[in-house]
C-alpha cells in the first residue's frame, strides 16, 4: 500500500493532470470541433476507450510484463530485444533497426521530460485567469517560480518526494471524482459515451476533421509511458493497484463530468475543468491544480534520471554524477547535471511558447512516437522471450498499432505548430548517444591495437629483462579483459618499475538491470604477481571501486589500501580522416569525452591514490 501511495505521487502525476487541458483542446484547440451533444459524447467515448486500450490493456496488462529483472523503460526493453531467445531461436534479423528504435525512443522521452512540466504547470496557473483577468500578467512568473521549486526538491529523491506527493495526489484524484460526480448527477445521459458506438459515430459524422481531433484526445494518455519507465521505482503490482483502484475511475468520472457540463453549457468549452467547480471553490482548485501539475512533472523527471543512468551503463552516454537517494530502493536516484539541463530547457520552453495551448501541439508527437516504438519492441520480446505464437501476438499488435498509428498521424499535422521541437531535441540526443557509443568502440579498438598481448608481456618480464619490483599493489583499469592496459606500458616506459602485485581491473556492463552479488567479482590469479579482477554490473547499478576491492578481498585478493596505487589512462582524442566516423562526429566525441565526469569520481576511487598517465589517440 505504501508503494502504491508513492506510485500515485510519482508515476501518475503526468496522466493525472490531463483533465486540466485535454477536453478543452478537443473543442478549442487548433483542430477543435463544435461542442454539440453528439460531438461531446463522441469525444468522451474516444477518451474512455483510449484509456482502456492504450493504458489499461497495453501498459498495465502487457508491457509491464516486459521487465528486465524488475526494471522498465525503453532502454531496458531494448536490452531484452538484444538477448537471444530462451529456446535457442536465432536472433531477430531486424535487431539493428530495433536497437535504433530503442535509442530514438529513449531520446524522445527527454522531450517529454521538458514539455510535461511546462504544459502541466502553465495549464494549472492559467486557471487564475478564469476567475479574473487581473492575474493574466502574472501567469508566466508564477509558473516559473513553481517550476524552479520543483527542480530544487529533486535532490531529496523520488522516495521522499513520493511520500509527500502521494497523499496530495490521492486528494487530487478524489477531488477529480467529486467534481465529476457533482455534474454527472445533473445529466446522467452523458454515460452513453461509454459505448464504443458513440466513438464510431463521431468519425462517421465528422470525417477528416474528426480524425484531427484525435491529436487532442491523445493528451489523455500522455504519461502512459511513465508507468513503464518508472516501474523500477515502485514495482509492477503497486502501479497496477493504484491505476485500477483510484486513478482510472477518478479520471473517467471527471471527464464525464466535464462532458455533462458541456451538454448543459457549450460555452464552457473555453475551460471546462475550472468551470465545473462551484465559484467558491475556484481559487482552492487553482492551488490544488498547481500542486498536482507540479507533481505531474515528477514522473517524467524521475523517468529521465532512470533513462540516463541506463544509457550510461549501456555505453550510450558519458559518465555523469549519480546520487542514490534511498538505502532501500536502488532505482531511486538523482542526477544533478541532468536536473539542471532539464530546468533550463523547461524555462526556455515556457518563455518561448507562453501558453499551454501553444505547447499542446508540441506535446503529443513525442509521446505518440515513443509509444509506437515500445509497442513494436514489446512484440519482439513477446515472440522471442515469451514464446507467444503469431496467432495471438499479431492480432494484439494490430490492435495497439492501429490505435497508436491513428494518434501518431493526427499528431503529425502539429509538427509546424510546435511538434518540431521534441523531434529536433530527440534527433540531437540520438546523435549524441550514437556518437558516444560509436566513438567508444573506435577508441577501444585503437587502444587494443596499441596494447600488447599479456602472455608476451609476462614472458618478457622473466630472466634478465625483469623490471625493478617495488613494494605495494598497483591497480590498472582496462576495458579489455584480454590484453595489457596501455597505462601499464606507459608506467613501465617512464618509471621503469613494477609493483610487487599488479591487479588488472576490468568493469563490464551487462544487459541486465542488476547482477547477483555472487556473480559480481571474479578473481583470476596469473603469474609473476599479476591478478586479473573482473567486475560485472547491471545497467541500473553504479560501479564502485571500494566495493569491488572489498569483494575481491573476500575471494583471496591480498592488498593494503594505503600501499595501493590506481593507474588510469587519460586519452587526448585527436579527430582524423581515418575510417571510423565523420570528422564532425569525431570532434563531437572528443568534446563529450573532455566533459564527461572523471573516472576517479565516477568509480569512487580514493583521489589521493590515483596516478593518471596521458596518451594521444588519433580517432
Amino acid at each position: 500500500m505504501l508503494l502504491a501511495l508513492g506510485a500515485i505521487g510519482v508515476v501518475y502525476g503526468d496522466i493525472g493532470t490531463s483533465p486540466l487541458y485535454a477536453l478543452r483542446e478537443c473543442f478549442t484547440g487548433p483542430h477543435g470541433i463544435t461542442p454539440s451533444h453528439e460531438n461531446v459524447l463522441g469525444v468522451l467515448s474516444l477518451i474512455f476507450w483510449a484509456l482502456i486500450i492504450n493504458v489499461s490493456v497495453k501498459y498495465l496488462v502487457f508491457v509491464l510484463r516486459a521487465d528486465n529483472r524488475g526494471e522498465g523503460g525503453v532502454l531496458a526493453l531494448m536490452a531484452l530485444v538484444g538477448h537471444r531467445a530462451r529456446a535457442g531461436r536465432p536472433m531477430n534479423r531486424a535487431r539493428p533497426l530495433l536497437l535504433v528504435m530503442g535509442i530514438f525512443g529513449a531520446s524522445l522521452l527527454y522531450g517529454d521530460g521538458i514539455i510535461t512540466p511546462a504544459i502541466s504547470v502553465l495549464s494549472a496557473v492559467e486557471g487564475l485567469s478564469v476567475a479574473t483577468p487581473i492575474f493574466q500578467p502574472y501567469i508566466l512568473p508564477i509558473t516559473l517560480i513553481i517550476l524552479l521549486g520543483l527542480f530544487l526538491v529533486q535532490r531529496h529523491g523520488t522516495g521522499g518526494i513520493g511520500n509527500v506527493f502521494g497523499p496530495f495526489m490521492c486528494l487530487w484524484f478524489v477531488v477529480l471524482a467529486v467534481l465529476g460526480v457533482k455534474e454527472l448527477v445533473h445529466n446522467p445521459a452523458v454515460l452513453w459515451a461509454l459505448s464504443p458506438v458513440e466513438g464510431v459515430s463521431f468519425f462517421v459524422r465528422n470525417g477528416g476533421h474528426g480524425f484531427l481531433v484525435l491529436g487532442a484526445v491523445f493528451l489523455v494518455v500522455t504519461g502512459g509511458e511513465s508507468l513503464y519507465t518508472d516501474m523500477g521505482h515502485f514495482g509492477r503490482g503497486p502501479i497496477r493497484w493504484a491505476w485500477f483502484a483510484l486513478v482510472l475511475p477518478s479520471l473517467m468520472l471527471n471527464y464525464l463530468g466535464q462532458g455533462a457540463l458541456l451538454l448543459r453549457n457549450p460555452e464552457a468549452a473555453r475551460n471546462p475543468f475550472f468551470l465545473i467547480a462551484p465559484s467558491w471553490a475556484l481559487y482552492p482548485l487553482v492551488v490544488l491544480a498547481a500542486g498536482a501539475a507540479t507533481i505531474a512533472s515528477q514522473a517524467v523527471i524521475s523517468g529521465a534520471f532512470s533513462n540516463t543512468r541506463q544509457a550510461m551503463q549501456l555505453g550510450y552516454c558519458p559518465r555523469m554524477e549519480v546520487v542514490h537517494t534511498s538505502a532501500e530502493e536502488k532505482g531511486q536516484i538523482y542526477l544533478p547535471g541532468l536536473n539542471l539541463m532539464l530546468l533550463v530547457g523547461v524555462v526556455l520552453l515556457v518563455l518561448g511558447f507562453r501558453s499551454s495551448s501553444a505547447l499542446a501541439g508540441a506535446y503529443g508527437i513525442a509521446v505518440s512516437t515513443a509509444m509506437l516504438m515500445t509497442t513494436m519492441m514489446a512484440y519482439v520480446v513477446a515472440r522471442e522471450r515469451w514464446g507467444v505464437g503469431r496467432a495471438v501476438a499479431i492480432p494484439v499488435l494490430s490492435l495497439f498499432l492501429g490505435v497508436e498509428l491513428a494518434f501518431f498521424s493526427a499528431n503529425a499535422v502539429k509538427i509546424p505548430e510546435g511538434g518540431w521541437f521534441p523531434l529536433l531535441l530527440a534527433a540531437t540526443i540520438f546523435t549524441l548517444m550514437t556518437t558516444w557509443k560509436r566513438g567508444r568502440e573506435i577508441l577501444a579498438a585503437k587502444l587494443r591495437e596499441a596494447s600488447m598481448d599479456l602472455k608476451d608481456l609476462l614472458e618478457g618480464f622473466k630472466g634478465e629483462h625483469a623490471p625493478v619490483r617495488v613494494p605495494g599493489t598497483a591497480v590498472f583499469m582496462t576495458g579489455n579483459p584480454e590484453g595489457s592496459p596501455p597505462a601499464l606500458l606507459h608506467n613501465l616506459k617512464h618509471n621503469k618499475v613494477l609493483h610487487e602485485q599488479v591487479v588488472l581491473l576490468t568493469i563490464l556492463s551487462e544487459d541486465v538491470p542488476h547482477v547477483p552479488p555472487e556473480e559480481r567479482v571474479e578473481v583470476q590469479p596469473l603469474e609473476l604477481g599479476f591478478v586479473r579482477l573482473i567486475a560485472r554490473y547491471g545497467f541500473m547499478e553504479n560501479p564502485s571501486i571500494p566495493d569491488i576491492l572489498k569483494r575481491g578481498r573476500e575471494q583471496g585478493l591480498q592488498f593494503q589500501l594505503m600501499s595501493t596505487s590506481f593507474f588510469l589512462g587519460r586519452e587526448t582524442l585527436i579527430p582524423s580522416k581515418k575510417p571510423g566516423m565523420a570528422m564532425w562526429r569525431e570532434s563531437l566525441f572528443a568534446w563529450m569525452s573532455r566533459n564527461a565526469r572523471s573516472a576517479t569520481a565516477f568509480f569512487r576511487i580514493p583521489p589521493n591514490r590515483v596516478v593518471e598517465l596521458g596518451t594521444q589517440v588519433e580517432l
